[in-house]
């Protein structure tokens, strides 16, 4: 990717410094599910354990007392830590121009989103999570937040390495925001409130994770049309978004695989809708609801 000599986002909150605290656990994002299965995977531990701690808020996350913690730009973090923080703040301000120029064509206006960058833990309006629950958005407070070590998990452990497989973990989170400002959340949330069984909830779950993805095509898409991308970005897109399929992740966690389980789609899943966003740049053709959730 050409990010390099391109502007930030001034909507960044580097809490690397400050460890963050609260109670409660979110759900919903790009990572929630992978380093769970990980951890299970390199220690043993039963992974229907590790998600109980993961999935106490729902399948979107659910509102808690937001921590006070304090914001701002923190020095003296390392270069390689801030190399990528810089490379994450130039990626969401990419995604910023993306969505500003397509809700303005609708006549309407495109809410910024925050990227809170932390280690280790963060409190947040969804609750308190651990780095281990992976990238997640949340609706509460309309911020994303990540662990940049993430991306080192990305490239060794999962297999996924280059700038826009790490493009990609940020502005699936975007999507969501953009389904939250859509008010396609909180009707998934209500959906899957009213559901009758796990099985329906994780259906819906899996549809919004798809339909994110989707999204972070459409601003690939974008990205490419401006000159940002280079030759085998989209490939490194495509190889992330299958690295983090859940049939993937669970055949490295247990050796099986539990479609009725999934939340967030198979490989296969994945890498269609990612592709369908980056081929059209068109957001209406994300619709995973009306679609089969296959493509």
């Amino acid at each position: 990717m050409r990010w390099q000599g391109r502007k930030g986002s001034t909507q960044v909150e580097d809490r690397r410094g400050f460890p963050g605290g609260g109670r409660g656990m979110a759900v919903g994002g790009c990572g929630t599910l992978i380093l769970v299965l990980v951890i299970s995977w390199l220690t043993g531990v039963d992974p229907l354990a590790l998600l109980q701690n993961v999935e106490g808020g729902g399948g979107l996350g659910a509102p808690g007392a937001e921590v006070s913690v304090p914001s701002g730009v923190q020095t003296g973090t390392g270069a390689a830590d801030d190399h990528l923080a810089e490379f994450a703040s130039v990626v969401l301000a990419d995604t910023e121009e993306t969505w500003t120029g397509i809700f303005r064509a609708q006549g309407v206006e495109y809410r910024l989103p925050t990227l809170v960058l932390f280690r280790d833990a963060v409190g947040s309006a969804c609750g308190f999570n651990a780095a281990a629950v992976g990238p997640f958005y949340c609706p509460a407070d309309g911020k994303l937040y990540l662990d940049l070590s993430f991306f080192a998990d990305l490239e060794r452990r999962l297999g996924a390495p280059g700038d826009f497989a790490q493009a990609y973990v940020i502005a699936h989170e975007v999507g969501h925001h953009v389904q939250n400002l859509l008010g396609l959340a909180d009707r998934v949330t209500e959906a899957q409130r009213r559901a009758r069984s796990q099985e329906q909830v994780n259906e819906l779950s899996v549809r919004m994770e798809l339909q994110a993805d989707c999204l972070a095509g459409v601003w690939g898409h974008s990205a490419a049309g401006r000159g940002i991308l280079e030759a085998g970005d989209v490939e490194e897109g495509l190889r992330a978004a299958a690295a983090i399929g859940d049939d993937r992740m669970q055949h490295m966690a247990q050796g099986r695989i539990s479609p009725e389980s999934w939340t967030h789609g198979s490989s296969e899943m994945r890498v269609t809708w990612l592709r369908r966003g980056l081929e059209s740049g068109d957001p209406d053709r994300c619709d995973t609801f009306a679609a089969g959730a296959g493509g």
